[in-house]
């Protein structure tokens, strides 16, 4: 035999790697088992990112198509807010002519009515003179006395009539 074989380093060393290589055998289903957990792991945690990922992207076009439907929905209601103040203001124009020209009218009737009353106290006022030339008339025909009498009397007449 060789002479190395005889020294007992050698079968130390033997026996060292014989230890090495049956802790390697022994250890390694153990550290792959480890490894394989440990991969299978990050596999279902990048899995589940992935899955909240396209949850998030649903969820954000979900929220964008409802702000879309919202900022539709407030321009129609914007459009329906314009098209009831355009008719309002329509409206308000009509009623306002309308309320014009009912004042108008009841200044008319008023004009009217003014006219009628100055035409009425005009003839009452004529009445009065043809009365009070009348009286002249025949207080011409009446002694002196008895026509300063009925002078004094149409001249006292004459002012509350004017008024």
């Amino acid at each position: 035999m060789p002479e190395f074989m005889v020294e007992a380093e050698f079968w130390v060393l033997i026996a060292f790697l014989i230890a090495i290589a049956y802790l390697i055998y022994k250890t390694r289903t153990i550290v792959t088992g480890s490894l394989d957990t440990r991969a299978a792991k990050i596999k279902a945690e990048l899995d589940e990112a992935q899955r909240l990922r396209e949850e998030a992207q649903a969820t954000l076009a979900d929220y964008q198509r409802k702000q879309r439907d919202a900022l539709k929905e407030a321009e129609a209601i914007v459009a329906q807010a314009k098209a009831e103040a355009e008719r309002a203001a329509a409206q308000g124009a009509r009623d306002l002519d309308a309320a014009i020209e009912r004042r108008k009218h009841l200044a008319v009737e008023k004009i009217a009515l003014t006219e009628a009353k100055a035409l009425a106290e005009v003839r009452n006022l004529a009445v009065d003179l043809a009365i009070a030339a009348l009286k002249r008339a025949f207080a011409e025909d009446l002694d002196a006395a008895r026509r300063g009498a009925l002078i004094d009397e149409a001249i006292a007449a004459l002012p509350p009539t004017l008024h």
